[in-house]
C-alpha cells in the first residue's frame, strides 16, 4: 500500500511538473505575435540607409540578419506542419532589394506564415515527431521551442548592429 502511495505521489509530481513547463498553442501564438512585433520594432529602429551595414565584412548585414530569421522560420514551419515551404530555403536571405520597406514585408509575411501555421496545428500535435533538416529527431514541441530561440538569437545579434549605427535598441518585450 505504501509502495502505490509513493508511485501515485510520484506520478502526480511528474504530470504537476510536465504541465507547468508544458506551453500550449495559444500561448505560442501569443509569443510567436510578440516577436513579431519586438522584431518590428528592431527594423524600424534601423535607419533606412543602414539596412545594409556589416558591423565587419565577414558577417551578414542587418537586412541579411532579419532575412536569416524568416528564412529559418519558413523552413523551420514547413517541417513541423507537414507542408512545403512557400519560400525556398535561403530565398529571402538573398534578396537583392534588402530596402527597409522590402526586408519589413519579407519579415513580417515570414513571422505570419508561423503564426497560420500554429494556428493550423493541434495541442495533441505538439507531441508527435518531426525531423528537422534531415537531423534532427525531436517533438514538434521541441522543434517550435528551437525556431524561437534560433530567432531570438538573430535579433539579439542586430542589437549590436543598432549600437554601432549609433540607435538605440528597443526595450525587452517580454511581455
Amino acid at each position: 500500500m505504501k509502495t502505490n502511495k509513493i508511485l501515485f505521489t510520484l506520478a502526480f509530481i511528474v504530470m504537476a511538473m510536465t504541465h507547468i513547463n508544458a506551453q500550449n498553442l495559444t500561448d505560442m501564438i501569443a509569443d510567436w505575435e510578440r516577436a513579431k512585433a519586438y522584431t518590428q520594432e528592431y527594423m524600424e529602429a534601423m535607419p533606412d540607409d543602414k539596412f545594409d551595414f556589416k558591423a565587419t565584412p565577414e558577417v551578414r548585414s542587418f537586412a541579411q540578419q532579419m532575412l536569416h530569421i524568416t528564412d529559418a522560420n519558413y523552413g523551420f514551419m514547413a517541417a513541423i506542419a507537414s507542408t512545403e515551404s512557400p519560400v525556398a530555403f535561403g530565398e529571402s536571405e538573398k534578396t537583392e532589394d534588402t530596402s527597409k520597406a522590402h526586408v519589413i514585408e519579407l519579415v513580417n509575411a515570414g513571422y505570419d506564415y508561423v503564426i497560420d501555421g500554429l494556428k493550423n496545428l493541434s495541442d495533441d500535435q505538439l507531441a508527435e515527431s518531426v525531423n528537422l533538416f534531415g537531423q534532427f529527431e525531436m517533438t514538434k514541441a521541441k522543434a517550435l521551442d528551437k525556431m524561437f530561440e534560433h530567432q531570438t538569437h538573430h535579433r539579439g545579434q542586430a542589437t549590436i548592429y543598432l549600437r554601432l549605427a549609433g540607435v538605440k535598441p528597443p526595450n525587452e518585450k517580454l511581455f
